[in-house]
């Protein structure tokens, strides 16, 4: 039964989130995991820290809740009041983040050697969903802005196109919006999608809020998505962790995917993380304009302000000027630092330790913040006058002349280097052996090399190792961006696979 309409449930109702504290109030005395006994056996240091309150409250969802082993009517009920604020057919309850969901739609939908179009601005969990798959993709590369070389959507044209090429596809899985908070055009992608008889999977995970004010873009699946995973922890009011997995459509329906989430997520899934999805939904669903409402007023006040100090440049919406259909979302705000004369990652070492401001992320060239409904005027301001005082500071020297090469700008360039040669899984389980970094131009890379965040890889599992790659590999790693994925985090070394 369809749960597109939020009017036919009662949204003031938290099952799950309630269902805890009424746990937690019957006073049962547990003989279970944790060990800590709610809290009883934890260093006194961990019960300042954490508060006794919390864990009184950690428990495992398999522990209780409303049943003896396994969580049975709450949950279900909870999550189909998700579905329905989020205007799909159904959802999942995800705790182990919106990678637990990229992975589990990858193995539920694909076999070794079956096609999938796939954004090659992915994120990394895609790509593990990929190698773990065996599915073979056909990368659909965004748009890159001429000025900022920053990666914008895929858009109609390129699936359309992507489509033409591999009419064997089993599914197109795109990522909306991007870390840059660019999304595509989804209503038309979804209805070309349906056409051809194809999924569409969506990585939502920057974009939980979409659903709840009009100035924002339509969420995944309120624009015709077959399935997209949201993450409720990065903008909403979740815990750490906390993400929801949405379904749309007949083409693919949570009793598919729920296998395939059994075999990735933990066995002892955290009570607290789930109930945060549910007290968040409501929050959401009972306020979420209001909140936003105030958000977006906050963050274009920011943008405002910000960019009003010499030598910074906010990002903003202008990038996606004659795209139709992509949208921008407004909470996202990019602030390039160059004409300081500093790169984004000494910005955030001297906001963390000089100012007490926590930046989102930060790149060669710049730094990422987000607004959220958690902000107020007084963070913002404190924000303003952070980057006021970075502006101002003896360390904000402005060599002019000496701005970042535009192809090192971002890793957008880098990422439409590389060449794919195989599959991910036969690169990262294939007999490999090590290289210098220079070295291995030409040569085919058995590892993930992923700048983090944002957590797209330049260099995946099957690419063919270009001199661009390695030129702006070589930059990051010299400006003291951290790298995830090789065995050789120094990237002195990485590994390619050994030829026959």
């Amino acid at each position: 039964m369809s749960q597109r309409n939020p009017e036919a449930v009662d949204q003031t109702l938290a099952p799950f989130f309630d269902g805890l504290l009424a746990y937690r109030d019957a006073g049962i005395v547990p003989y279970s995991t944790p060990g800590h006994k709610l809290g009883n056996g934890a260093p006194a240091e961990m019960v300042e820290a954490f508060g006794q309150a919390a864990l009184g409250l950690d428990i495992p969802n398999g522990g209780g809740v409303d049943d003896t082993h396994r969580t049975r009517n709450m949950q279900p009920q909870a999550e189909r009041l998700a579905a329905a604020a989020w205007g799909a057919e159904d959802a999942a309850f995800l705790v182990n983040g919106s990678s637990t969901g990229n992975i589990a739609f990858l193995l539920a939908t694909c076999q070794a050697g079956e096609t999938v179009l796939v954004a090659r601005n992915l994120h990394t969990s895609l790509l593990s969903g990929l190698i773990l798959s065996g599915a073979r993709p056909a990368y659909l590369y965004p748009d890159v802005h001429p000025e900022f070389n920053l990666t914008l959507d895929v858009s109609v044209e390129s699936v359309r196109l992507g489509l033409d090429q591999h009419p064997d596809a089993k599914a197109v899985a795109l990522i909306s919006p991007s870390y840059t908070g660019v999304s595509a055009d989804l209503p038309q992608i979804a209805s070309l999608c349906r056409e051809r008889g194809v999924m569409l999977f969506v990585d939502e995970a920057w974009g939980p809020h979409f659903p709840f004010h009009h100035a924002l873009p339509p969420g995944a699946v309120q624009a015709g998505a077959s399935a997209a995973v949201t993450s409720i922890h990065k903008l909403l009011a979740g815990l750490t962790q906390s993400s929801l997995m949405t379904f749309g459509g007949d083409l693919i329906t949570r009793d598919e995917v729920a296998p395939a989430i059994s075999l990735i997520e933990t066995t002892s899934p955290s009570a607290m993380i789930a109930a945060s999805i549910d007290a968040a939904r409501r929050q959401m669903a009972l306020n979420g304009h209001e909140l936003l409402e105030r958000t977006i007023e906050l963050s274009l006040d920011a943008r405002s302000k910000l960019g009003e100090i010499d030598g910074v440049r906010i990002i903003g919406p202008d990038v996606i000027e004659g795209r139709p259909g992509a949208g921008f979302d407004p909470t996202r705000i990019m602030i390039d630092l160059q004409h300081l004369g500093l790169t984004g990652f000494q910005a955030e070492d001297l906001l963390r330790n000089h100012a007490r401001i926590g930046v989102e992320m930060s790149d060669l060239t710049g730094v990422i913040v987000h607004i959220t409904i958690g902000d107020d005027r007084q963070s913002v301001e404190h924000l303003i006058r952070g980057i006021r005082w970075l502006a101002e500071s003896d360390s904000a020297l402005a060599p002019a002349g000496e701005l970042i090469s535009p192809s090192l700008r971002s890793s957008g360039s880098a990422i439409f280097s590389a060449i794919p040669r195989i599959t991910p899984r036969e690169a990262a389980f294939g007999q490999t052996r090590a290289v210098p970094l220079r070295k291995a131009i030409g040569e085919i890379s058995s590892e993930i090399v992923t700048p983090y965040p944002p957590g797209i890889p330049v260099v995946a599992p099957g690419d063919e190792l270009t001199s661009t790659c390695v030129d702006y590999l070589e930059e990051a790693a010299a400006a003291g961006m951290y790298i995830s994925g090789p065995r050789d985090a120094s990237l002195q070394t990485i590994r390619i696979v050994q030829k026959s």
